[in-house]
């Protein structure tokens, strides 16, 4: 059994798709399918219900699921442990942070949570929240920066991992006062966050039934919140962008609000670990953050 063999499980588990798990763990779809088949081999069991749809785990593999997580982070704590210890491990506090909040709210904030001690060295990780969340199951990442909000469950297991609220922001439909385009009459050109976007996720969840209500027909999407922003800025259509990003655009007349304040949507910026013991550096960091 390899330890590989239990990262595409948990890649594939997420994914719900081979092709996507494989462009994840970066290798080729069908040797991320042979090695998803050796491991189920080696269990003796199938794990997964392949339909032309995608791939959804079996009882079996949902079973296993939380063992497998809880296995993978084991181990990488295992070797970060014996690093320390040898003295082979330098002193790095490593986050993965979703690109919206890498450009602005990271540098400011880690500065503020260095008044309290001191912080040998800092290495950030920005990507998607896919990306992210993968990086901190992984175990290549200690912290996981990222936006929340209260109704959309976080898609770690809950008893594996712990957050702090470190920070405010809120998603506002905005687009240039310049906004012209063509199409359906009254319907509004939409810029659109992809599948692996945390802010997608939660954009989803606010507008679920209102789409037709708001008339949105949606025109480009990506899942970074600064290519939208500047798409906005063309007057491509409106998008929800993070206040945290778009200040001075707002402030410049660049960008003005697109629909009421009704559909604004408030978040937590929180900062999540797993909640099993990390390096005394980390767990240092950790215990002298303030929760907001």
């Amino acid at each position: 059994m390899e330890l590989v063999w239990l990262e595409d499980f948990v890649a594939l588990a997420e994914n719900g798709s081979f092709v996507r798990a494989a462009e994840a763990r970066h290798v080729t779809q069908p040797a991320f399918s042979r090695r998803i088949r050796s491991f189920e081999t080696w269990i003796g069991v199938e794990l997964f219900t392949r339909t032309p749809q995608g791939a959804s785990l079996t009882d079996a593999g949902k079973l296993i699921l939380p063992s497998v997580l809880d296995e993978v982070s084991r181990i990488y704590r295992i070797r970060s442990e014996a690093q320390e210890f040898a003295g082979k491990a330098a002193k790095v506090l490593q986050f993965a942070a979703t690109h919206s909040l890498s450009f602005t709210f990271f540098p400011r904030w880690i500065r503020r949570a260095e008044r309290g001690a001191p912080i040998e060295a800092v290495r950030l990780h920005s990507d998607s929240m896919a990306s992210c969340e993968q990086m901190l199951v992984h175990g290549h990442v200690q912290f996981l920066l990222c936006h929340r909000h209260p109704e959309v469950p976080p898609q770690l297991p809950h008893n594996q991992y712990i957050s702090k609220k470190v920070g405010d922001d809120i998603l506002i439909p905005l687009a240039s006062p310049a906004l012209t385009f063509e199409g359906e009459q009254g319907s509004l050109p939409y810029l659109a966050y992809t599948e692996e976007s945390g802010l997608g996720r939660i954009i989803r969840h606010r507008l679920q039934g209102k789409e037709e209500f708001l008339h949105l027909n949606p025109l480009f999407s990506s899942h970074l919140a600064a290519v939208l922003m500047s798409m906005a800025l063309e007057g491509k259509g409106i998008a929800w962008l993070p206040r945290s990003l778009t200040e001075q655009e707002v402030v410049d007349g660049r960008l003005v609000r697109a629909l009421d304040e009704s559909w604004d949507i408030p978040l937590d910026i929180n900062l999540t670990r797993p909640a099993a013991p990390m390096n005394r550096s980390a767990e240092t960091f950790w215990s002298g953050l303030t929760s907001q």
